[in-house]
């Protein structure tokens, strides 16, 4: 169950953190996996982190705000992998000035960059595979999102929340058109992740299992998403975020 031998995989934002455990999941399920990430070194890292397990890993640092790199990243990992691309996670979504702030603070120039990476970002990504996925009559979109998107807060995460919505949206839409080819896209929204968790216990008091979210935790979530197990599900938003919010 879960086998994805013989499938290949982009992870973005792969360098750290959640990307990281995604791109090591589906490497440890047989995924052939391109590690993006914006950071040379990071990608480098996790790349032959995988390849060390056993599994195959390609290390590619480009911006998925920019369509042309993201669509010559796509004809090198065909060319490597000797095989298109079926499987797509876009998990990069913060970029160096994610916009953090009481919006009405905010200067405009400063309103573009969330959108830029969330929402284009899955633009430039999905407009690059989706054609030969839907070709071959199989693949899987996963778009990585945040509770953020649908639960509103004064902690200045308006521009970040907004342009989490935006892809939600977008995702959604994409599931329809793709359904008949076989290809499935869904979100997955995350909750309070380790990283950026600290050690307050208030915060930890508010999560129903009083624990923060792992890269591991989010990388078996998508190999379940990503598999062909997960044919029937699709154009869903499934919260992965420990029971601090319920549905």
């Amino acid at each position: 169950m879960f086998d994805l031998s013989g499938h290949t995989a982009i992870v973005t934002g792969a360098g750290q953190n959640a990307g990281a455990g995604i791109a090591r999941a589906l490497a440890a399920q047989g995924a052939a996996v391109v590690v993006n990430d914006l950071v040379a070194e990071r990608a480098d890292a996790v790349s032959s982190e995988i390849r060390d397990a056993g599994g195959t890993a390609i290390p590619m640092a480009f911006d998925v705000t920019e369509l042309s790199s993201v669509r010559d990243a796509v004809d090198k990992a065909r060319s490597e992998f000797g095989r298109h691309l079926d499987i797509l996670v876009h998990n990069a979504g913060i970029p160096a000035d994610f916009g953090h702030g009481q919006f009405r603070t905010l200067d405009p120039s400063r309103w573009r960059a969330p959108v830029e990476i969330n929402l284009f970002g899955a633009m430039n990504l999905v407009s690059a595979v989706i054609g030969e996925m839907c070709d071959a009559g199989w693949g899987r979109i996963v778009q990585i999102s945040s509770g953020s998107a649908r639960v509103g807060s004064d902690q200045g995460l308006s521009l970040y929340g907004a342009s989490k919505s935006g892809v939600e949206g977008f995702i959604r839409h994409i599931s329809q058109e793709v359904g008949p080819f076989g290809v499935t896209a869904n979100t997955l929204a995350l909750g309070l992740q380790a990283n950026a968790a600290g050690s307050n216990p208030e915060v930890f008091s508010r999560i129903a299992t009083r624990r923060p979210g792992t890269p591991e935790d989010v990388g078996a979530a998508v190999v379940y998403l990503a598999s062909p197990e997960a044919s029937w599900m699709t154009g869903q938003t499934l919260n992965l975020n420990g029971g601090s919010v319920t549905t």
